[in-house]
């Protein structure tokens, strides 16, 4: 196996220039991931665009912030509804762009116009506290930061540009999204339609274009008030360097190695049943996913055979089929890398995947692996899981918890007294208990350690886009 693999295509950048690398491109190139085919040429932004849309979205949001806060809900409210309408236009062009099933995608469009509706709801609702004091009468208000920059990942481009840019808007703010260079085409429909739906022009503004460039230029961009980031950790990093320079505010979301914790008294059926799609949804490419599987010794065996036919039913292949669960990797470069962590010959259950043109690869469940393999510790971002035996509760933890990552995963038991021990001492932003559930629009979702920093969605999620202003009245003479 290599032990060093390539260097990962990270989920929400590219990898920093240097000097003498090629100029930056003028153009990115949309290739459909299943057939390798030619999709869209789409122009690229370059550092002197990001500064004219700093201008511009700065503009903007001094109108959009002025107004009435029912007005704003009820323009992000018609954002949702023309979304709703345009829902299947949305999902078959993930489809193209990023591979997605076509349910997926589907779901993805959805959680877009759910996710306005919801923001909608809090503009009203973003109130400040009166505070007793002496001499007076103290009150706080919400201000918005001004313009906000969301840089949204490749693997899932539309919710997770909606997760950032939603909140924004409801809190007042203007928001420039630079899309992932092979998934440019949703944001930019979005935001046609976000015009369509009666939004201030340039409100919401898309800068398609290389991470080392648009992106750079964005972080970089002293009249850019906060970055929201979803990518690698490699990459977060980065742009969390570049603010602190200047003291701008992040929300960070850096990828994951989640566990999915099976005990002896689980319902093994059902956990075993639930296991693969828990780390092939969208072809593994997920920070979510548990790819390491923790099986009770006593019961590992058996664990084994009931998963065995679950990965071999998994149906691969063309994601415009309504019957398809898993389609391809996103890109050429993330298919090496993923083929990079599986040495030849290895014990594995594998599932099947098409062959020809396209980046395929088979749903695969490495056994017998060291817990300290690279392939068990390191974030894959591919259809590959590792199970790996514990012995009880402790070691079950001090597994869980043996990676530098922190963002999700699921525990099966039916010991509620176990279900909550477990959980408090995994070190993990969102756990599961007897599912894989992770992301819901209402609930606030992030990270521990490097799986990134602060938390995006939930009821909170307004707040992270504003500033607290403290006022004191005096009443006194």
């Amino acid at each position: 196996m290599t032990t060093e693999p390539p260097a990962p295509a990270p989920a929400g950048g590219s990898p920093a220039r240097h000097p003498g690398d090629e100029p930056p491109a003028t153009e990115l190139h949309v290739l459909n991931p299943a057939t390798e085919e030619h999709v869209a040429t789409v122009a690229a932004a370059g550092a002197a665009d990001v500064d004219a849309a700093v201008t511009r979205a700065a503009r903007a949001q001094r109108a959009w912030a002025a107004a009435a806060p029912g007005d704003r809900a009820r323009l992000l409210r018609r954002f949702a509804a023309v979304v709703d309408d345009h829902v299947e236009e949305l999902a078959l062009l993930e489809v193209r762009e990023a591979g997605h099933t076509l349910g997926n995608a589907r779901w993805e469009a959805g959680n877009v116009r759910d996710l306005l509706d919801y923001a909608a709801g809090g503009v009203e609702r973003l109130t400040g506290r009166q505070i007793p004091v002496a001499g007076g009468v103290d009150v706080t208000f919400l201000e918005p930061l001004g313009v906000v920059g969301v840089i949204a990942p490749w693997n899932f481009p539309m919710p997770i540009a909606a997760w950032g840019a939603a909140p924004a808007l409801a809190a007042g703010n203007a928001v420039l999204l630079k899309p992932a260079e092979t998934t440019p085409l949703t944001a930019l429909r979005l935001a046609e339609l976000a015009l369509e739906a009666g939004l201030p022009e340039h409100l919401l503004q898309v800068l398609p274009g290389e991470g080392p460039v648009a992106g750079a230029a964005l972080v970089e961009h002293p009249g850019v008030a906060k970055i929201v980031f979803t990518g690698s950790a490699r990459v977060g990093k980065g742009v969390m360097a570049k603010c602190a320079d200047r003291l701008a505010r992040v929300t960070l979301e850096l990828g994951g190695k989640s566990p999915n914790v099976v005990f002896a008294d689980a319902d093994l059926e059902a956990a075993a049943l639930a296991a693969p799609m828990s780390f092939l949804d969208n072809a593994g490419q997920d920070c979510c996913a548990r790819t390491r599987i923790l099986v009770q010794r006593t019961v590992h065996d058996r664990f084994l055979e009931l998963l065995a036919p679950a990965v071999e039913r998994v149906v691969v292949g063309d994601p415009a089929d309504e019957r398809t669960q898993m389609g391809p990797l996103i890109s050429r470069v993330q298919l090496d890398r993923v083929r990079s962590y599986v040495p030849d010959g290895a014990d594995a259950l594998r599932g099947s995947a098409p062959r020809g043109p396209g980046f395929w690869y088979p749903p695969t469940v490495l056994t017998g692996v060291d817990p300290g393999a690279p392939v068990a510790t390191e974030e894959v971002f591919g259809p590959v899981a590792v199970v790996l035996p514990f012995d009880d509760e402790a070691d079950a933890v001090r597994l869980a918890n043996a990676t530098d990552h922190g963002l999700s995963g699921s525990l099966w038991t039916r010991d509620v007294g176990r279900a909550l021990r477990v959980s408090r001492a995994v070190q993990a932003g969102n756990l599961s208990v007897n599912s894989h559930s992770s992301v819901r629009y209402w609930t606030p979702f992030g990270g521990f350690k490097q799986s990134g920093v602060g938390r995006e969605l939930g009821p909170d999620a307004l707040a992270s886009f504003t500033e607290t202003k403290n006022v004191f009245i005096s009443t006194e003479g």
